[in-house]
């Protein structure tokens, strides 16, 4: 671990003495991306000097405890002893996690899919009340949200939607969602007070880049339509909305949102990007059979990762068996809690992998 310490610091000093060059500030593009990577670096650079500073000041303390000292000094040394022997594990810790590969989507906005499941009306609600959560969660966040396409029922409920939530980490914090969320409640519907289960589908896709994934056009079949609406004078005259077919993979994405046809095609391609970017992930995965892949970071969209119970007013999540007492805030977007949670677990993984492949 400290050979690979010792690396990253050369790298760090390296990249240092190339942006004091004034030759680079000619190319800003170059220029920007050494920046970027010094600055990905500082951290764990810091925290390593911080660590050998510890453990300098620990090896100083220990021969001094070898000298001739009377009891007052050999008691306060000692005490001073334990305290960096407490802050060397503690910065070991931290230098392990820093160490762990980093997913490179985590700092990418993303695209979030909600699918009402098993349940009919109830299973609409449902997703609908998802949407409202994640949509509150990234106000907390500061991170911006669109809503990108939306299929509404006649109850207030969804059978599908798309969201858009633009925020750096977005990726790294909502990932864990994917998968199936169950609620188990009384619907309002319900006038015999029976307790129903139901279910819905989040996917949370990373967004990407057109440099990332490349659209053929000659590989879309693309229809446009009129935008369904509540009548009178909203009804669209035009035929603005889209839908798209990927014929290679036969994934069909429709938008109809938006007034414009062409907005409405931009929004599209936008999801078809990020599902396709998902689907080459998830190939990749597939491929390195022998990489250790978590329950926790798995994304699975079939697992059922949680599940929220009204009557007993409590979220499980059964990947790692955190339960919280609090529906009514979590459901408002306070779930940092949970994700927290989540990560913790997600890196105990990793770290207890990369321990053994040792």
């Amino acid at each position: 671990m400290y050979e690979r310490l010792q690396e990253v610091e050369d790298k760090y000093e390296d990249l240092a003495r190339k942006l004091a060059d004034p030759n680079i500030w000619g190319d800003p593009k170059e220029y920007q991306h050494l920046a970027k990577a010094h600055s990905d670096l500082s951290g764990i650079v810091e925290t390593y000097r911080e660590y050998k500073k510890i453990r300098q000041e620990k090896d100083d303390t220990e021969e001094l405890l070898h000298g001739h000292l009377d009891d007052e000094m050999r008691n306060m040394a000692q005490s001073e002893l334990d305290i960096l022997k407490e802050r060397e594990t503690e910065y070991q810790g931290k230098l392990r996690l820093m160490l762990l590969p980093k997913d490179p989507n985590d700092e990418k906005s993303v695209l979030i899919e909600i699918r009402a499941g098993t349940g009919g009306d109830e299973a609409a609600l449902f997703a609908s009340e998802l949407m409202r959560m994640y949509l509150r969660y990234a106000e907390h966040r500061r991170w911006k949200t669109e809503i990108m396409s939306i299929n509404e029922t006649g109850i207030g409920g969804i059978k599908e939607a798309v969201i858009a939530v633009d925020g750096k980490g977005a990726y790294s914090n909502l990932k864990y969602e994917s998968g199936v969320h169950r609620v188990q409640r009384v619907p309002e519907t319900e006038s015999g007070g029976r307790i129903h289960t139901s279910a819905a589908t989040v996917a949370v896709m990373p967004e990407a880049e057109e440099v990332e994934i490349e659209i053929n056009l000659d590989d879309l079949d693309i229809d446009t339509y009129r935008s369904a609406g509540a009548g009178g004078q909203n009804v669209q005259k035009n035929e603005t909305a889209i839908r798209i077919t990927h014929k290679p993979t036969g994934v069909v994405v429709t938008c109809q949102d938006e007034r414009s046809q062409l907005q409405n095609r931009e929004k599209a391609l936008r999801v078809l990007r990020a599902i396709l970017y998902e689907k080459k992930m998830q190939e990749q995965h597939t491929e390195i059979a022998d990489a250790r892949r978590t329950m926790v970071g798995s994304g699975d969209r079939s697992e059922k990762i949680r599940t929220y119970n009204f009557p007993q007013n409590r979220a499980t999540d059964h990947r790692i068996g955190y339960t919280i007492y609090r529906m009514d805030s979590f459901l408002e977007g306070d779930i940092q809690d949970m994700i927290d949670h989540l990560i913790a677990a997600d890196q105990a993984e990793r770290l207890k992998g990369s321990e053994e492949a040792l």
